[in-house]
């Protein structure tokens, strides 16, 4: 059963990078505003007159804190009526019509394995909340790679954020890889995600020889990213079932 619609007031907007905004939403018939880490919400924008031709759904970029506050992170996609209006018209204090949370691309009941957090763009959108989830909430884990592919420096979202993270906490792996730069040294990954986490799962493939090297794999980007990685991720001896996938677009 879906949830009904409700209303969020925007009470803060940042630009994250130059076709990047951030737009923090308040629910304020509700204290608190209750997730699971990975879900999304669907907004209901007045650009058309159909119904299914106004929704546009978004993950979450923050994680639950207790509040009735979420955070979303938008591309603005050239001619796209959803992103023109969020980006054109909304600003603070203005309503938006929403539901959710919903979608089950979610974390394992307990992280029993290492995770693998493989995405472009504003894909990072649900891993930054999952990371900052099992962190805050001391959950027990495993390692945690998070994979982030973007083409130039000026795309990479989140980007001291989670650096800080990962000179904070020793099993979190803050990866971004950079398909048009040049490489600087050992400091920069350039090319795609893809190499980076056959390198390191075949790594520690060598760390076990004996056994099948557990780990789950979340994708979340557009369709040929997914599509590339599940091939890859296969062939690399992994089962569908360690493959979970959120598509955009």
């Amino acid at each position: 059963m879906l949830p009904p619609w409700q209303t969020g007031k925007v009470i803060r907007i940042e630009n994250e990078t130059s076709s990047t905004k951030r737009f923090w939403i308040q629910v304020q018939e509700l204290e608190r505003f209750d997730f699971k880490p990975g879900q999304f919400v669907t907004l209901d924008l007045p650009i058309h007159e159909q119904k299914n031709k106004r929704w546009r759904s978004y993950s979450i970029a923050s994680w639950p804190d207790g509040t009735n506050v979420f955070e979303l992170v938008i591309v603005l996609l050239e001619g796209g009526l959803g992103t023109e209006y969020l980006f054109n018209r909304v600003e603070v204090g203005s309503e938006l019509t929403f539901r959710g949370p919903a979608g089950v691309f979610v974390l394992p009941e307990s992280i029993e394995r290492d995770l693998f957090f493989v995405c472009t763009g504003t894909g990072v959108a649900p891993f930054r909340s999952m990371t900052h989830f099992i962190l805050e909430n001391n959950v027990p884990h495993q390692h945690i790679y998070l994979i982030f592919g973007c083409r130039k420096f000026g795309d990479c979202l989140y980007g001291p954020e989670l650096k800080q993270l990962e000179a904070a906490v020793p099993s979190f792996h803050y990866i971004p890889t950079f398909s048009r730069e040049e490489a600087e040294g050992h400091l920069v990954r350039t090319g795609y995600v893809h190499q980076v986490y056959e390198e390191i799962c075949k790594e520690k493939k060598l760390e076990k020889p004996e056994g099948n090297y557990p780990a789950h794999f979340y994708l979340c980007g557009w369709k040929n990213m997914i599509d590339e990685a599940k091939q890859r991720i296969l062939a690399l001896g992994f089962e569908k079932k360690d493959i979970h996938q959120e598509l955009y677009g």
